[in-house]
This record gives C-alpha cells, structure tokens and sequence, in this order.
C-alpha cells in the first residue's frame, strides 16, 4: 500500500485544496462605544488575502483607518477568519498602516490565525500590533496615552541621579 502526503512537485495534496479555489474576501465594520475608551471599529476580514485581491483589502484597510481617525475612534483589524496567501498579502496591511507607523501608532491585529500571526511577526511591520484576543487589544488601547502627548515625548528618558545618592 502506497500512501503519499507532501508530493513531489510541492503542491498540497488535492484533498487539502479547497474546490473552487480559496474562499472569497470578505469585509465587514462593527463600530461599538467602550467605556473608558471611546469608540472602536473593528474591520472584520474574513477569506483568503492573496495576489489577486491584496490591493482591494489594502485600500479597503486604509479607509477604514482612515475614516476611524475621521470619527475619533481606534481602529482594530479582526484577522480571526482570514489567510494571508502569499507576501502581497502580507505587503499590503503594510501598505495599508504606513501613515499610523510614520506618527507612531500602530493597528491593533486581533486574533490571527497562527501563520498569520508567524508571517506578521516576521515581517516585523511597523504600523502592526498583534494581539491573542480582542480584550488584550483593548486593555492595550485603554493603557496608551493619546498619541499628540507621546508624540513630544523623548524617545528615550534619560537616568536620572538617585534622589538618596545610592545609585
């Protein structure tokens, strides 16, 4: 009996390809009131982020920060259900938080899958901070200062002497 799992030619056995090739893109935005926050949208994403559709989720993540910014809410990119196919994929959630890592902010990625959360942290993007849950991304929101206060705030603070001269 002869069984074989990886083939030769590097492709995935056609039992793990999905029929009818990946599944479609889809976006959704929930905006919600957190107390002690404010307001939140969440961009939902949902199917596979590939060669053929990077541009589109690209554009469609940067009107999405962009309008957040606009309402005076903090933007959250839900990965939880989507598959980052290939490296436009990836390119284009850099593209798309350019502007919030050139001021020094950052999206809040919440929940990607493993290799989502692998190729992201790879990548090292600048404008991208991951988060397990929903609830660290909050909690991580809600402990940040505003981002015109930081802005004016040395990169790093330098030591000061010890007050009781011990150190």
């Amino acid at each position: 009996m002869e069984t074989r799992s990886p083939r030769e030619d590097g492709q995935p056995s056609p039992a793990r390809v999905r029929p009818g090739g990946p599944a479609p893109l889809l976006l959704q935005t929930v905006h919600e009131h957190r107390p002690g926050l404010g307001g939140i949208s969440v961009l939902k994403a949902r199917g596979t982020v590939d060669a053929s559709n990077a541009r589109l989720f690209s554009e469609a993540l940067a009107e999405h920060v962009a309008h957040a910014g606009q309402a005076g809410e903090h933007p959250l990119l839900d990965l939880s259900e989507a598959y980052l196919a290939c490296a436009d994929a990836v390119r284009s959630l850099d593209r798309a938080t350019g502007a919030l890592a050139h001021t020094g902010r950052a999206l809040s990625v919440v929940q990607p899958r493993p290799h989502v959360r692998e190729a992201l942290t790879s990548a090292g993007l600048p404008g991208i901070r991951v988060h397990a849950t929903l609830a660290s991304a909050l909690d991580a929101l809600t402990s940040r200062e505003p981002p015109r206060e930081r802005a004016y705030q040395p990169a790093y603070e330098p030591a000061r002497p010890d007050p009781g001269g011990l150190g």
